[in-house]
């Protein structure tokens, strides 16, 4: 009896002896925007939406070139690709072919390949300069608001009320169509697209306005700034420096989503006659112009409207996948 009890010690001896020789294994600290990477890369849809978004970035930014080398100038006429007598395209679907990768627009000629391709610029351009707009103005007012409470936050929050009710489509054509042809050195469609960012910016920021006043309200009763404040922190210290990094997350995911809306805005506006000029391309103009052409040519239609529904679709895709990643409470 006493050899097996003796040979039993010996091995749990050993072992511990080995498990102790062992190497520790570090803990690795992982930061909030590491472990939302982290979820990000599992969403393989929302992965999908941003390389999509990065594509149509590339395109936005790089449209010259790309235009050189697979189309036509966007405003240079092919009247021999259009057929004299209907004025619709010659050949099947819109006159699509090697030189003419989506074919032509009725009536002119142009190639609806480049003009699709710098249509891109107008509509990500207008959508990302708006949400900018709005995120900085939403950003500042519903943080001042939130923190300082009192008649502060009364007026901020009443402002946001009149302005979340006022008819903004009416405003901004209204506005547009009494704006001057040249102003502050811009001209024609420059014009209108500083008009559309401005004012699609402007009727944007209460949305993140209350966001930020909700989550600030919250915030400035936590811990970390009481106790700030009671070490003689002052008003600027705790708004910067404990205050705004917490609201970074819900600011980058609803402007996220803002974006596809204020892309759909320019549409609208250009498909109402609110939007750039021609000879400018905008998507929404183009659907306005196809119209009157779709029973003969349903291609000018379906190319710049399937244009406007994969960029809507990517980022809200896109939208929806950062949102589940920075969101703590997340399944994924």
């Amino acid at each position: 009896m006493t050899a097996p009890l003796h040979d039993t010690g010996a091995a749990e001896t050993a072992a511990v002896d080995v498990t102790a020789g062992a190497p520790a294994k570090a803990i690795e600290g992982r930061s909030p925007w590491r472990i939302a990477w982290v979820r990000l890369r599992r969403d393989r849809i929302a992965l999908a939406g941003g390389v999509v978004v990065l594509l149509l970035v590339l395109v936005a930014v790089f449209a010259p070139l790309i235009v050189s080398l697979l189309g036509h100038p966007p405003n240079e006429y092919h009247e021999e690709r259009i057929d004299a007598l209907f004025g619709t395209p010659k050949g099947a679907w819109g006159g699509i072919d090697k030189d003419f990768l989506f074919g032509v627009e009725p009536v002119n000629g142009r190639d609806v390949f480049s003009r699709v391709v710098y249509g891109a610029r107008v509509s990500l351009l207008v959508a990302f300069l708006s949400a900018v707009v709005a995120v900085v103005v939403g950003t500042v007012l519903g943080v001042v608001a939130g923190y300082f409470g009192g008649w502060i936050d009364t007026v901020v929050s009443r402002v946001m009320d009149v302005l979340l009710s006022f008819p903004q489509l009416l405003f901004i054509i209204a506005l547009v169509s009494v704006m001057p042809n040249s102003l502050l050195g811009l001209s024609g469609s420059g014009v209108r697209m500083a008009v559309l960012i401005l004012v699609i910016g402007f009727f944007g920021w209460p949305y993140v306005g209350r966001i930020v006043r909700g989550q600030t309200l919250s915030l400035r009763e936590r811990e970390y700034v009481e106790a700030a404040r009671s070490l003689g922190a002052g008003r600027g210290y705790i708004l910067f420096r404990e205050l705004l990094p917490n609201l970074v997350a819900p600011i980058t995911v609803y402007a996220t989503l803002m974006i596809p809306t204020n892309v759909l805005n320019e549409a609208a506006l250009s498909f109402l006659g609110a939007g750039v000029k021609s000879p400018t391309s905008s998507w929404g103009q183009m659907l306005s112009k196809a119209v009157t052409t779709y029973e003969s040519d349903p291609m000018f239609m379906i190319i710049p409207g399937l244009a406007i529904f994969v960029t809507v679709l990517a980022f809200n895709l896109f939208g929806d996948g950062v949102r589940d990643a920075l969101d703590p409470k997340g399944s994924r």
